[in-house]
């Protein structure tokens, strides 16, 4: 017997997941160091119980969807956007969940609205109560973000006049408008590579990770894939110029969305253009946004030399742990070269991922967006970083164009294990917070089922 499963009652279970989620965050998120609390205080430890209880009911609301959106009468677009603005509600007002990143946009911001070089000096240089709130690995070192995002920062940095509460909603409302410019990319997208809509809507917004690092960590990654989106979307449309414009302000927000300018090349030459003179069109747009955005910021380019902040040997991914792996057994070996092991392995990340993009794009070529999202997925993998949220890149826009229903599911499977990958503190995990993870997504299970259960029984008691 199937559990049923319409509309409503995936959307109010997955508002009773992040409802759990912002309730629980309140005392285990990743809160201004003011209001944080000892890991193992007893209100800290529900907090962690009920994040998790929460992420594991969201989960589950969007298998549940994912199964009428694969149904005979799946739920139109519009109606999966309810879902989606009902679903992140609760977190619009909850404190900064999984990371501290914004913290660190938001004292960057005061940094160029102060006129400090951003990309020279890390933001203790600032020092004053924003500093204090960013992550210790990050107050020495510049940004490695463009300067589109910065001038938002350092706009928003003027508006809150410094202000902390102020300012962390202003940097989730500038997460939101990235969100909202994914879900108006998305069918459109869809569309253009001939998917379903309604699927890609499922996968690539309402996913958990959109929720959990997006919208309740306000990551600019969100103002990134947005711009990318709907500038794909420009230059499928027929307007390659501001789709390249869009793209570059993509790129300037973060790095990685530069990857798209490829895509509206192969796009102006699918449909008819020479090659030359797509990548000139191409370039001369690039060239001219980026100008205008230094300009407009003020911080000059810096910010290309600052590309390796992300770089660093404590960091997780999985050329980091090679790394660490092959200089523990040379230094065991007495070899001098242990110290070579990490750079060494995250120069092969790099050329693997090179590889990997040529062998894409030979490949998929026909498929453009397709193409883009596994090439950007790539790069997430074999980057010498990686955070859950990374995942997205790919993600977004595989969703939109995934050939077939078993690639959804593969990306979808990982996506729901990456969702339990991060403490909603941001911070590393000890056993004892491990324990109380586990425990409230254990908890989750057991309500999951036992509704289950209830719902099954009078459908056999009529049966009988």
């Amino acid at each position: 017997m199937a559990f049923p499963v319409d509309l409503r009652r995936c959307q109010i279970l997955g508002l009773a997941g992040t409802a759990f989620l912002a309730l629980g965050g309140e005392t285990a998120g990743a809160l201004p160091v003011r209001e944080l609390l000892a890991p193992a205080s007893a209100q800290a430890a529900l907090g962690l119980v009920g994040v998790y209880f929460g992420v594991v009911l969201l989960i589950a609301a969007w298998v549940l969807l994912g199964r009428l959106v694969r149904g005979a009468e799946p739920p139109a677009p519009r109606a999966l956007l309810l879902v989606l603005a009902v679903w992140a509600a609760p977190l619009l007002l909850a404190p900064p969940l999984f990371s501290r990143d914004v913290y660190s946009y938001l004292a960057q911001g005061a940094m160029v609205d102060a006129h400090m070089d951003v990309y020279a000096h890390g933001p203790a240089v600032l020092g004053g109560p924003l500093a204090d709130e960013v992550a210790p690995v990050w107050r020495n070192t510049g940004a490695p973000y463009g300067p589109a995002f910065l001038a938002m920062a350092s706009a928003l940095s003027g508006l809150t006049r410094g202000e902390l509460p102020a300012g962390l909603v202003g940097m989730r409302l500038v997460a939101l408008l990235g969100v909202a410019l994914m879900a108006a990319a998305l069918p459109r997208l869809a569309r253009h590579s001939g998917a379903d809509p309604a699927a890609a809507l499922w996968l690539g917004a309402l996913n958990p990770l959109v929720l959990l690092h997006l919208v309740a960590g306000a990551h600019n990654d969100a103002i990134m894939l947005g711009l990318l989106g709907v500038g794909l979307v420009a230059a499928l449309g027929r307007w390659p110029v501001l789709g390249a414009v869009l793209v570059t302000l993509a790129a300037l927000v973060k790095a990685p969305a530069a990857l798209g300018l490829l895509a509206i090349v192969v796009v102006q030459a699918r449909a008819g253009r020479s090659p030359v003179r797509a990548v000139l069109t191409t370039s001369a747009a690039a060239g001219a946004t980026t100008v205008a955005a230094t300009a407009v910021a003020g911080t000059g380019y810096g910010w290309i030399g600052a590309l390796d902040t992300p770089v660093s040997a404590h960091n997780w991914a999985l050329t980091s742990l090679l790394g660490r792996a092959t200089g523990a057994l040379l230094d065991h070996l007495g070899s001098d070269l242990a110290p070579l092991a990490i750079p060494v392995w995250h120069t092969l990340g790099l050329v693997v991922t090179a590889v990997a993009v040529l062998f894409i794009w030979l490949r998929l070529r026909p498929r453009p967006v397709y193409a883009l999202g596994l090439s950007l997925l790539a790069v997430a993998a074999f980057g010498p970083a990686i955070r859950p949220w990374y995942a997205l890149w790919g993600l977004f826009l595989i969703a939109a164009a995934a050939p077939s229903t078993s690639v959804r599911h593969r990306v979808a499977a990982l996506a729901g294990v990456l969702a339990l990958a991060v403490l909603p503190s941001g911070g590393p995990a000890d056993i004892g917070q491990l324990v109380l993870a586990v425990s409230g997504g254990v908890l989750a299970v057991v309500v999951l089922w036992q509704a289950h259960q209830a719902a099954q029984a009078p459908a056999l008691g009529r049966t009988a």
